[in-house]
């Protein structure tokens, strides 16, 4: 179904898991030309800068090939052992023109795609041997692209050539009445400069090559609206999960909460749809801090617990939405909030040298600032 879904659906830019999933997969822009154009053009810029000394390193190599006494000519047993080492010499003087070349044909898949191994791509594919399939790729529109690609790189190949040939014909034709050493080296340096202005050549090529693969890969990996958000969807994870994570740390958050409730000094309450804990450390020169707060069943637990551990609780319902409203758990209380609050803890204190009860009697009116005295008002907490 997915293949048969029409190109123009596919309206949305791939997502970065679009990509890594698709390179896992050996999908990765690549451009033939570029390779071909790069392995050239290295290999020859290799021959410019090795080939003085290939082309001396083999003279001498005839010569001494060449050069031998009459024995050796009739041994038979000396004549493999002089062509093994023969061809040993011209390997090793080979090699570091090899060496350039392997880097040339490396250097295209990483300036373009970068290094890439996935062995899903190199699976064998039963559909791959399918002439339908294979006829359907040559007369698509990338084939016939493939092929007007082919033949302009033939056209400015040959042309390349040919103009190349012109130029350096009379050059050519003098190599047959010089030395052979200087006929040898002059072939050499025809060569490179030869390879250098054809693979030169093949840039325009690449200019036009690479853009369009990078497009045509783009293009390749865009997806359908709903692909989006299925992938969204599977990267967020399903709501039903996630509604159920956020329970779970709700749950741990207020569990952590109760369990310091007892370690408060007092818990200010609305009397019952509010409760603030607040621990005092008098010794530290700080402020207030908020132990934990709730409204309604979670003010009722607060409640609850204090009363278990013998927590002072105090009635004061503005302070106490006041403080419901405006601190978080964990930090301190506002600072204009502190006169207010330290009305209630010398209460507190008070009471509890004279050894009165937990839960002292509602304190009158404690003051506090004017921004917090409508909170809440008109609801069904106004007057609590």
């Amino acid at each position: 179904m997915a293949e048969q879904q029409s190109s123009q659906d596919r309206t949305e830019q791939p997502t970065q898991r679009r990509k890594q999933e698709s390179r896992k997969k050996g999908q990765v822009p690549r451009s033939k030309e570029l390779n071909t154009m790069l392995s050239l053009l290295i290999g020859a810029l290799g021959l410019l800068m090795l080939g003085g000394a290939i082309a001396s390193d083999f003279v001498s190599l005839f010569e001494s090939a060449l050069s031998f006494d009459r024995e050796v000519a009739y041994d038979k047993e000396m004549i493999p052992v002089r062509l093994i080492g023969l061809i040993t010499s011209s390997v090793l003087i080979l090699t570091p023109f090899f060496a350039v070349s392997i880097v040339g044909a490396f250097a295209g898949p990483m300036l373009m795609g970068g290094w890439s191994f996935s062995v899903s791509a190199m699976a064998f594919k039963l559909d791959k041997l399918n002439p339908g399939k294979g006829l359907k790729r040559v007369f698509s529109a990338k084939g016939l692209l493939e092929l007007l690609k082919t033949l302009f790189k033939f056209i400015l190949l040959s042309g390349a050539t040919i103009l190349l040939f012109n130029l350096l014909l009379d050059e050519i034709l003098s190599l047959g009445g010089r030395p052979p050493e200087e006929a040898f080296s002059a072939s050499v340096t025809l060569l490179k400069w030869s390879l250098v202005a054809i693979s030169s050549a093949m840039v325009f090529i690449v200019m036009l090559d690479v853009p369009f693969e990078l497009w045509n890969h783009n293009r390749q990996l865009k997806m359908t609206l709903q692909e989006v958000k299925d992938e969204l969807k599977e990267s967020d994870g399903r709501p039903e999960v996630k509604t159920r994570i956020r329970a779970l740390q709700r749950e741990a958050s207020q569990r952590r909460m109760m369990e310091a409730v007892p370690t408060a000094d007092v818990v200010i309450t609305n009397p019952t749809h509010f409760a603030v804990a607040l621990k005092y450390d008098g010794n530290a020169g700080s402020a207030p801090m908020v132990l934990a707060k709730g409204r309604d069943l979670i003010a009722q637990k607060i409640r609850s617990v204090a009363t278990d551990n013998q927590v002072a609780i105090c009635s004061a319902p503005p302070l106490a939405r006041a403080l419901y409203s405006c601190t978080e758990i964990g930090k301190e209380i506002p600072q204009n909030l502190y006169l207010a609050v330290a009305k209630v803890l010398a209460h507190v204190y008070q009471v509890s040298k004279m050894g009165g009860s937990v839960d002292p009697a509602p304190l009158g009116d404690i003051p506090i600032p004017a921004e917090y005295r409508d909170l809440y008002g008109g609801g069904k907490f106004n007057g609590e």
